[in-house]
């Protein structure tokens, strides 16, 4: 999503440099074509170097940002045709927007995208009405085919059964948060006796016992934190800003939100320097422990050592 973004932000960037080289601006516009620029660079320098830490809102702001400032870079080339290059720059936070964001913010980015575009070649009077009208159908277009690639991507990413995410985007988000060198804690949850539940109960019993353990610990887990199903019993939670012994406090309590149903769990804290795949070890290695102590457990994994 942030490098995506970046490369907008790189676009314009680039195309505000063009534009402001023309000999036949004036003082004003080459102005406005330096001001965006400016924006242009250091919302890219900002992206790049922030990466993984930028909130979701902000990067809201900064895609409804960017589309401003198309709308005003129109304004600047005396050259009508340059002016729609500049406005087809809105097509890229289409694309971004319906993605990365829900429907009802995608919807409102694409109707920011129109409106800033549209209204600036209106405004300018040298572009066809035709020529705007392409360009929204075009909008539109890249906006439905883009929603459906997202829907398809994440539909990927997901467990069928319980709509969690699935061992993949666990592993995608885990490679963001390690790489900004976070704290962050990952907890390997495993159904005790599950099996005996197909076995005596059948496999819609053992469904629904998944299905809760989906669902109920929302209520208790804290803002962030991402459940995620492993595969069969196996569940994983991430949990971001929360040291291993937070981590602890906080499966104990999804473990008391699915009262009947028993869980062994390990927990581990990510250490400077490891690999997630050494992170998740440590995690399953505290499982293992937690079952050999009875079940029924939360356990924590000792530190790496130096």
């Amino acid at each position: 999503m942030v490098e995506t973004l970046a490369v907008f932000y790189a676009a314009g960037t680039v195309l505000g440099v063009l534009i402001a080289l023309e000999a036949d601006l004036d003082t004003a516009r080459r102005v406005v074509a330096a001001v965006a620029v400016a924006v242009g660079t250091v919302g890219t320098a900002v992206l790049l170097l922030v990466r993984d830490r930028v909130p979701r809102r902000l990067l809201d702001g900064l895609v409804a940002l960017a589309t401003v400032v198309v709308g005003v870079g129109v304004l600047v080339p005396p050259q009508p045709a340059t002016a729609v290059a500049v406005a087809w720059l809105a097509s890229l936070a289409v694309v971004d927007a319906c993605y990365f964001f829900t429907p009802r913010a995608a919807r409102a980015h694409l109707v920011l995208a129109a409106v800033c575009s549209n209204g600036a070649l209106l405004l300018r009077g040298d572009v066809a009405v035709w020529t705007v009208l392409a360009l929204d159908c075009v909008l539109v277009a890249l906006a439905v085919v883009t929603r459906r690639l997202a829907a398809r991507a994440s539909g990927a990413d997901l467990d069928p059964l319980t709509g969690l995410p699935n061992r993949r985007s666990l592993d995608d988000r885990l490679q963001q948060l390690v790489r900004g060198d976070r704290v962050v804690s990952v907890a390997l949850l495993d159904l005790d006796h599950f099996k005996e539940i197909n076995d005596t109960a059948g496999h819609e019993a053992g469904d629904r016992v998944l299905l809760r353990v989906a669902e109920e610990p929302r209520r208790v887990l804290p803002p962030g934190a991402v459940l995620a199903r492993q595969g069969g019993d196996e569940f994983a939670l991430l949990l971001p800003d929360l040291t291993g012994p937070e981590a602890v406090v906080v499966v104990w309590r999804v473990c008391d939100a699915l009262a009947g149903i028993g869980l062994s769990c390990g927990v581990a804290q990510y250490e400077p320097g490891e690999s997630v795949a050494q992170l998740v070890r440590r995690a399953d290695g505290a499982l293992y422990a937690a079952k050999a102590a009875g079940r029924g457990r939360v356990e924590l994994a000792t530190a790496v050592r130096a």
